[in-house]
């Protein structure tokens, strides 16, 4: 089969195309391009396959196989960039993949046998490769999908064997990248409760960098499973070469950055093999979680637009569709609440604008009430005393104030304290000789066990059946797994795996039962954030942390990976900031309102009802626009970000002060992503009652306005500032 009609395979228009390929080893050179990038893959003469490149497409296709000979990847010790190093044979470098056979043997040497092409539609293609130990009956395929204008990539690999016994996978890994560059710089994230996604960047020198958790559920709090990887130098917003990577993994994860002898950048991510032994049975496929990943010739920014772009066409629940505004009860009731003051704040919805109201957590719970975090979780029967006319009253008032209605669970967890805890000891997840640990008063169920499973799906299900106009589900996940142990589980280290594997059989049953009612991902914050979970949610909670400041520097971080429809961002009464700031703040993403309307001066309620109005008149822009970062919070005294449609006829800029000392302000600030040969209207939005703009309504070109830009006059009383950026009719 020649090189043109392989050529032919990757790039053709045709629907479901499928091939299957298979030549002299050495004739087979395997590019996996995207608009702007490609990633090669070669087979050496002995059929081990190798990665060569990554990096920008080349013109001539056929000039990829000369890359190989122009690289040093072979040192002295085995091959260096093999695609998915194994264990026990030439490699002594960190491997992708290592085993234990069914007669005790460590070792693997898996070898290229053929690879097969899918053309899935015009911008999706798959590229599956067959790879099979030379003396055991073991195979790995490798799968690398790709989306052509997005410049994204998922990668997986899909493992079975069919030896006499079991045999045990010691890792295995998701994707194993060689990436050849001068040097490596490693953004990457740590933090804790209210303290999420705090960066730190480094250089990478030789040796191994891995980030982790081994927390089971809730997997994110310290470290979450996101980075990038600037080559050469350290990439700014809009130059240098940079990688993004998540795994697809909302469970205990491993990502391991090793610069090797040749100084080549390995990249192995996949599962956390920490007291994960996996054994895998005869004729069983071993699936592992996706690996996405982009890379950007033109900085940071173009990097988040892709994967942006890709979460939103691929990925998130109705990406391209609307969202809802809502009001939470949260931090104005907590768990203290009836009927009567339901139905006030349901009045309050409407009088504020929003679209929903949300009941949080304390509604259930009749044998031990919930009337804090202690006992109940797990009942999930509503509670008498508060509710005596059950959830379907609070439904029927939402309608007849023509808001609607949105409720708080967390199902996957138990207090000891409960009915369910008390009928079902074995459902929790409990070493059997050790005294319980408890974080927030509560165990995790063990979803491994089906039985579980349905009453999880269960608790779902039997909400929305009995209140079918139920609009919104806030799901939460409050703890970590302590002390690992599954009464149901034969083999106790297939267990971590097995529970993330569990989890999303739960929510693949949800969603193909209720296919697109908004669900919220909440975790005592933003603690399991990843694109593995987030294709059955529409939304996340980045942050327990609603202080305006801290919030602005966290959804900051989080834009760098994530759309901004996806990120739920509340106004509350943390912080000493004015409304006004609270909600400029909040409308850099998903709007919601956790605070008391009623005591709400009456231009505070003023501005917030026109605040809704003008996010609801600018949220296409938000949801669905092109994402530019304009000043970095940690870099100036003025936050800086902007949205802007396809069409670039409409653009929203948010501007906020993040600094307190003496004459901190705004300059002009240029804008992207605009036409530059269009004329633009500028003016502020979102000014409080009684003051005046200091922004005069202007007329610009694009071109004036991304070269020499603009001031919100961000200051000292003017700590937020919204500029609306239209086309001038």
């Amino acid at each position: 089969m020649n090189k043109s009609y392989l050529n032919t395979l990757l790039t053709g228009a045709f629907l479901c195309l499928f091939t299957v390929i298979s030549a002299k080893a050495q004739d087979v050179v395997i590019p996996v391009e995207t608009k702007d990038n490609a990633l090669v893959l070669q087979v050496t003469p002995d059929k081990l396959l190798n990665m060569v490149y990554f990096g920008s497409k080349l013109t001539d296709k056929n000039e990829y196989g000369s890359i190989a000979k122009m690289y040093n990847f072979s040192g002295t010790i085995g091959s260096y960039n093999n695609a998915y190093t194994s264990s026990g044979t030439r490699n002594l470098l960190e491997p992708a993949i290592a085993v234990t056979h069914a007669d005790g043997n460590k070792s693997l040497d898996l070898k290229y046998v053929n690879h097969t092409v899918t053309k899935i539609n015009d911008d999706v293609s798959l590229l599956s490769i067959k790879l099979k130990d030379s003396v055991y009956d073991f195979e790995v395929t490798l799968n690398y999908q790709t989306y052509y204008n997005e410049d994204v990539t998922e990668q997986w690999s899909v493992i079975t064997h069919h030896e006499k016994k079991d045999v045990v996978l010691n890792k295995y890994a998701s994707a194993n990248l060689c990436i050849k560059a001068g040097g490596y710089w490693l953004k990457h994230y740590h933090g804790d409760w209210a303290q999420e996604m705090q960066p730190e960047e480094e250089a990478l020198n030789h040796g191994i960098k891995t980030i982790d958790s081994k927390l089971g559920t809730r997997a994110d709090l310290f470290e979450p499973p996101v980075f990038m990887v600037s080559l050469n130098k350290p990439a700014g917003e809009d130059e240098g070469e940079v990688m993004y990577g998540n795994l697809e993994w909302s469970g205990n994860f491993r990502i391991d950055f090793e610069v090797d002898p040749a100084n080549n950048l390995r990249l192995i991510a996949g599962i956390n093999n920490f007291a994960a032994d996996y054994v895998l049975k005869p004729g069983v496929e071993f699936t592992t979680p996706k690996f996405v990943y982009t890379l950007s010739n033109k900085g940071k920014g173009e990097a988040s637009r892709n994967l942006q772009s890709w979460a939103r066409n691929y990925k998130i629940v109705d990406g391209n569709g609307p969202r809802l505004t809502l009001l939470n009860n949260w931090e104005s009731t907590y768990f203290d609440f009836n009927e009567p003051k339901l139905a006030g704040l349901l009045k309050d919805t409407k009088k504020l604008g929003v679209d929903m109201f949300l009941l949080d957590d304390g509604w259930f719970g009749n044998k031990y009430p919930r009337n804090g975090d202690h006992a109940g979780l797990g009942d999930w029967q509503v509670n008498k005393a508060k509710l005596p006319n059950d959830i379907a009253y609070l439904v029927k008032e939402a309608k007849a104030n023509d808001v609607k209605f949105g409720i708080w669970i967390e199902p996957e967890m138990v207090n000891p304290k409960s009915e369910l805890y008390e009928k079902h000891p074995d459902w929790v997840i409990k070493q059997p000789q050790r005294p319980e640990l408890y974080m927030r008063n509560q165990l995790v169920l063990d979803l491994t066990n089906p039985k579980v499973q349905d009453f999880v799906f269960g608790v779902v299900d039997d909400l929305f059946t009995k209140n079918p106009e139920l609009a919104y589900i806030k799901w939460d996940c409050n703890s970590i797994i302590f002390n690992a142990y599954s009464a149901y589980e034969k083999n106790q280290s297939n267990f971590y795996t097995d529970y993330v594997f569990a989890l999303y059989k739960v929510l693949d049953r949800v969603r193909a039962k209720y296919p697109k009612v908004p669900l919220m991902l909440c975790s005592g914050g933003g603690g399991r954030v990843d694109y593995g979970v987030l294709k059955y949610f529409t939304e996340y909670w980045p942050s327990d942390d609603t202080e305006p400041v801290e919030r602005i520097f966290i959804q900051w971080e989080n834009s760098y990976f994530y759309p901004a429809l996806t990120s739920s961002n509340h106004v509350t009464d943390w912080g000493k900031q004015p409304i006004k700031f609270r909600v400029d703040v909040a409308m850099m993403g998903k709007l919601g309102f956790d605070i008391v309307i009623g005591k709400l001066k009456p231009d505070e309620l003023a501005f917030c009802q026109n605040a809704v109005a003008t996010y609801k008149q600018f949220s296409d822009e938000i949801w669905h626009g092109d994402q530019y970062r304009l000043q970095n919070p940690r870099e100036n005294d003025v936050a800086s970000i902007m949205y802007v449609n396809p069409a670039k006829t409409s653009a929203i800029m948010f501007n906020y002060l993040v600094s307190t000392r003496y004459h901190a302000g705004s300059s002009a600030i240029k804008l992207k992503g605009l036409n530059p040969d269009k004329m633009y209207t500028i003016s502020e939005l979102n000014v409080f009652p009684g003051r005046r703009s200091t922004i005069a309504e202007a007329n610009y070109s694009g071109k004036f306005l991304m070269t020499v830009g603009v001031n919100p006059d961000v200051r000292d009383g003017r700590a937020s500032v919204l500029i609306a950026v239209k086309e001038t009719k």
